[in-house]
């Protein structure tokens, strides 16, 4: 097979990468550039280094608060029954002796107890299991009995309180009509 002739190379067209004179490589970046891209450089990884170092720091904290936390609910039953014991006059001698250093421990450790009756009823941090009617000696709902002891630790509630709660008497309360509870209801109204 014979190739087809297409004339001699000087009758080609030039491409257009032949036309063009070659470009001169550029310049080396001067001292200074090179000392302020340098400098640009060390400041960015200062900065990831920093910020890795703060996220470390925030994530260690968060961590050794819920280990604490995880160890702090676990004693809450041991507390309930220290509690208990000292309602039933049975915290004396050694055991209270060791019952206040319980105490002690978690309250260093930053648990807090919490749902005291007068406290404020806050559903957030209180568990309601039986309204005890209303009273007039309170404003708002408030606790009138504690069942169970609220616990924190810091901002977190480890277990809620479990309370009775009391709410304050309503203003437009009817005053008791003169009809004997006893009596039984009927359909009939009375004659006048």
């Amino acid at each position: 097979m014979t190739e087809p002739d297409n004339g001699p190379a000087s009758e080609q067209e030039p491409t257009p990468a032949e036309e063009t004179p070659p470009a001169e490589a550029p310049a080396p970046p001067s001292l200074e550039q090179q000392l302020a891209e340098r400098t640009a450089d060390l400041q960015r990884l200062q900065a990831e280094y920093v910020n890795y170092k703060r996220r470390v720091d925030r994530d260690r904290e968060l961590v050794r608060a819920q280990g604490e936390a995880a160890v702090l609910q676990s004693l809450l039953t041991v507390l309930d029954d220290i509690g208990r014991a000292a309602d039933h006059g049975e915290l004396e001698g050694g055991f209270k002796a060791v019952a206040d250093a319980i105490h002690q421990l978690a309250a260093k450790h930053g648990l807090e107890p919490f749902g005291a009756k007068g406290e404020a009823f806050d559903p957030a941090h209180h568990e309601a299991v039986f309204h005890a009617g209303e009273s007039a000696d309170v404003d708002i709902t408030t606790i009138d009995s504690v069942l169970r002891t609220g616990y924190r630790h810091g901002d977190r509630v480890l277990r809620p309180a479990t309370v009775g709660v009391v709410e304050p008497a309503s203003e437009d309360a009817e005053p008791e009509s003169a009809v004997d509870p006893a009596a039984p209801l009927t359909d009939e109204t009375p004659d006048e």
